[in-house]
């Protein structure tokens, strides 16, 4: 019994914090992510690619001596 005390009591905590939590409307968080995209999309390497000299994933080039 006690430590279904316990966990209600947990339970009720972990209402409180979420219930405190500051929340804004979907439609202005949306707005606020196409801003950011939109400001940061020259810096975007998926936008707008990568110089083969700094990609870090590019194929190694072999050196042989024949």
């Amino acid at each position: 019994m006690a430590a279904n005390v316990t966990a209600m009591k947990k339970v009720v905590q972990q209402l409180r914090l979420e219930a405190s939590i500051k929340r804004i409307k979907v439609s202005r968080a949306a707005t606020d992510l196409q801003q950011f995209c939109l400001q940061n999309a020259q810096q975007d390497p998926l936008l707008t690619g990568m110089s083969s000299s700094n990609n870090p994933f590019r194929p190694q080039k072999v050196c042989s001596f024949l």
